[in-house]
C-alpha cells in the first residue's frame, strides 16, 4: 500500500519541520505538578482518595509535597492487601473511578509468584498516546518512505484474555494488542488469530508457518523470546539469516530487559545491522521510551497518566532484601541527579498510588529527562557490602562475550554462604560447546570485569567474599525452566538474581535435569 505508506511518513514526518522556538516549552517539573493535579482530582472521590482527603489535598498551595505527606509509600503488597483486592472482587471507585475491566498479570520476577495490576481505560488511552508519540520520533531516524508500508510483528502474550467472571486477565502485550486501533490492523503481525493462540510454542510454530508470507519491517518483543522465533525461522526455511526470509526487516523495539547479553547471539541471525530502539512499557504503565537515534537512553513520558517519585536506592532506603522502607525520602523531577541510582515509584492513571514498581535507574540527561534502567530493587547483591548491580552484572558478561568469544544470552547469580564468609554463584547459558570452555578462565574474566566495574566488589573479594562459583549451562535449560514455572514466552523473563526460595527450586531443577544423571 504505497500510498497509504507516503501518508503515514508525511504525518511523521511534518512534526519535525515545526521550527522548535514554535514548541512551546514547559519546565518537566510543571509537567509533572499538572498530571498529579489531574490524578488526584480524578480519584477524589474513591475510596482511596476520600481515606486521604484528595479533596482537600486539591485546595493546598503546594499539592506535590502535601501529597507526600497525605499519602503513604506502597509496595505490591501493601497496596493490594488494602485497596487492589477490592478491586479484584469487582468493586467500583476504590482507587480509580469506575470499575476495572482488565487486570494485567506481571512477570513475576518480584516478591510475588504473581502480581494483578489493574489496567484502565484511562491507562489503556495513555498507552496508546504514548505509542503514537514513539511513532512520530521515527522521523528522526531517516527511514526510506517504503519502511511505513511493511508490516510490524509483536511477539506478546495472548489477546485471548481468561474472564473469570467480573474482570479479564492476562499479559499486558495481550491486553494492549487486543485494543489496537483499527487503522493498524494492516500493519500488525502475526494477525488477531493466531495472537489469540494460549500455548507458547503453537504461536510460534504457526509465526514460523506464516513467516515468507509477511514483509515484516519491524520486530518488537523480549530479546530471549525473538531470538528463539529468529533461530526457528532460520531453521525451518534452511536459510542463513532471518533477513533471507524478511529482506526489509530494519527495526528492532526491545525493552523490559537489557539487550547487551544477547547482541553477540543475535548478530549471527543477521545479514544486516539493525536499527535498535528501547521503550519502558511495564505493566503499570508506559514510563519512557527511545525518543532520538544515537543513544541508549528514554525519555520519561512526564504529561500522559504518569507521576513519578525517585528513591535513593541506598541502605537508607532499602533494607538487606531490597524492601523499601516506609520513611524513605523521595525526589521529584527538578530535584534529582545525573548518575545517581533511583528506585522508581509511580502514581498513574489505572488507580496505582506511590507505587514502587520495583525497577532502578539513572538520569544520563536532567535536561532531556532522560533515563537508563539498571536493574531491580530485588535483583542485587549486597552481602557484605559490594553493592552489585544488575547493570555491573550486564557489563561483565557481555565483556566476557567480547572476550571469549563467547555467547551468553543468559544468565543469574545467587549469592550463598561460603565457610564463614560469602561466595557468588554464577549460572551462564550458552549455545557453545560446553566442553570447549574453560570455566576456571570464564570465571577469572568475570570476577576481574567486576572488580574494574565496582570498587565494593573488589574491596570485598579481599575477605568477605571468599569465592566466585561459575556453572556453564546449555541454554535450552533456562528456558525449559521458564515453562516449568508457567512462565514461557510474552514479556516473561529470566531473573539476573535468584534468591531464597527462587534459587532453591532453580537449584532443585538443575540437580534433577543436569548433575543426578
Amino acid at each position: 500500500m504505497p500510498i497509504l505508506g507516503s501518508i503515514i511518513k508525511s504525518a511523521i514526518e511534518f512534526p519535525s519541520k515545526i521550527p522548535l522556538d514554535k514548541i512551546r516549552r514547559v519546565k518537566p517539573e510543571k509537567l509533572q505538578e499538572a498530571t498529579l493535579k489531574k490524578l488526584i482530582r480524578s480519584a477524589q472521590y474513591t475510596s482511596l482518595g476520600e481515606a486521604y482527603d484528595f479533596g482537600g489535598m486539591l485546595k493546598r498551595k503546594d499539592v506535590v509535597n502535601a501529597f507526600k505527606q497525605q499519602v503513604p509509600i506502597n509496595d505490591y503488597n501493601s497496596i493490594h492487601q488494602q485497596w487492589w483486592y477490592r478491586t479484584l472482587n469487582g468493586e467500583a471507585f476504590v482507587s480509580w473511578p469506575g470499575k476495572i475491566k482488565y487486570f494485567a498479570l506481571s512477570s513475576g520476577t518480584s516478591e510475588a509468584s504473581s502480581k494483578y495490576i489493574p489496567v484502565t481505560t484511562e491507562m489503556l488511552k495513555a498507552i496508546k498516546k504514548t505509542s503514537i508519540r514513539q511513532l512520530f520520533s521515527l522521523a528522526k531516524y531517516d527511514l526510506p518512505r517504503d519502511f511505513y508500508e511493511r508490516g510490524i510483528l509483536m511477539l506478546g502474550g495472548s489477546t485471548h484474555l481468561h474472564f473469570n467472571g467480573t474482570y479479564y486477565e492476562g499479559d499486558l502485550s495481550g491486553i494492549t494488542a487486543g485494543n489496537i486501533p483499527f487503522w493498524f490492523q494492516h500493519f500488525y503481525k502475526p494477525g488477531n488469530r493466531i495472537s489469540k493462540e494460549r500455548d507458547w510454542n503453537t504461536k510460534l510454530d504457526e509465526i514460523v508457518k506464516n513467516a515468507r508470507n509477511w514483509d515484516i519491517g519491524v520486530v518488537s518483543g523480549v530479546p530471549a523470546w525473538v531470538q528463539i522465533l529468529m533461530e526457528r525461522i532460520i531453521s525451518y526455511y534452511k536459510v542463513k539469516t532471518i533477513h533471507d526470509v524478511w529482506p526489509n526487516l530494519s527495526i528492532y523495539v526491545h525493552g523490559g530487559v537489557s539487550l547487551a547479553p544477547y547482541a553477540k547471539t543475535f548478530e549471527k541471525l543477521l545479514s544486516k545491522p539493525l536499527i535498535y530502539i528501547e521503550t519502558y512499557l511495564a505493566s503499570e504503565g508506559f514510563i519512557a521510551y527511545q525518543s532520538r537515534p544515537d543513544t541508549n537512553a528514554m525519555q520519561l513520558v512526564l504529561d500522559n497518566g504518569l507521576f513519578f517519585e525517585f528513591v535513593p536506592f541506598t541502605d537508607e532506603n532499602f533494607d538487606s532484601d531490597g524492601n523499601i522502607l516506609k520513611t524513605s525520602k523521595t525526589y521529584t523531577i527538578s530535584e534529582v541527579e545525573e548518575g545517581k541510582e533511583y528506585a522508581l515509584l509511580m502514581t498513574t492513571c489505572a488507580g496505582a498510588w506511590r507505587y514502587l514498581i520495583g525497577d532502578t535507574i539513572k538520569f544520563t540527561s536532567k535536561t532531556l529527562s532522560e533515563i537508563v534502567i539498571t536493574g531491580r530493587t530485588k535483583h542485587f547483591l549486597n552481602l557484605c557490602g559490594e553493592h552489585l548491580s544488575q547493570e555491573n552484572m550486564n557489563r561483565a558478561i557481555q565483556l566476557l562475550e567480547e572476550q571469549m568469544n563467547i555467547p551468553v544470552p543468559e544468565f543469574t547469580v545467587a549469592g550463598i554462604k561460603h565457610d564463614s564468609m560469602f561466595a557468588h554463584k554464577w549460572y551462564l547459558g550458552t549455545t557453545a560447546d560446553l566442553s570447549a570452555i574453560d570455566v576456571k578462565a570464564v570465571r577469572d574474566r568475570i570476577d576481574q570485569n567486576l572488580k574494574d566495574l565496582n570498587d565494593d566488589y573488589r574491596v570485598e573479594r579481599i575477605a568477605a567474599i571468599r569465592e566466585v562459583i561459575v556453572e556453564v549451562l546449555p541454554l535450552h535449560l533456562f528456558y525449559d525452566y521458564m515453562k516449568v514455572i508457567g512462565k514461557e514466552g510474552g514479556q516473561n523473563k529470566f531473573p539476573r538474581v535468584v534468591k531464597n526460595e527462587k534459587h532453591i527450586r532453580w537449584e532443585e531443577y538443575l540437580d534433577k535435569k543436569v548433575r543426578n544423571k
